[in-house]
């Protein structure tokens, strides 16, 4: 016996949108935990931790937001029965 696709409106969890939420929730819990960057040391080039950390998470939240994009259009893709590409 095969299951019944999902009706449209029904909201679906899957491992694919579950790594979809954590890469765009990863950022607002680091950025949130501030005991966890609020220190100086260790210093960059001469930069205090406090700032340096948080420039680098610019850089890693925007690869997390482009990689949960790209989940998501996979995603999609593959429920309209597009394929996985």
């Amino acid at each position: 016996m095969s299951q019944a696709p999902p009706q449209s409106g029904e909201p679906v969890v899957t491992p694919v949108r579950v790594v979809i939420g954590l890469c765009l929730l990863a950022p607002f819990v680091a950025m949130l935990w501030v005991g966890s960057y609020a220190k100086s040391d260790p210093a960059f080039i001469g930069i205090p931790f406090f700032y340096w950390y948080q420039m680098a998470w610019v850089l890693i939240s925007t690869a997390l937001t482009m990689i949960a994009y790209k989940l998501w259009q996979r995603d999609q893709r593959a429920r309209r029965g597009g394929g996985s590409r």
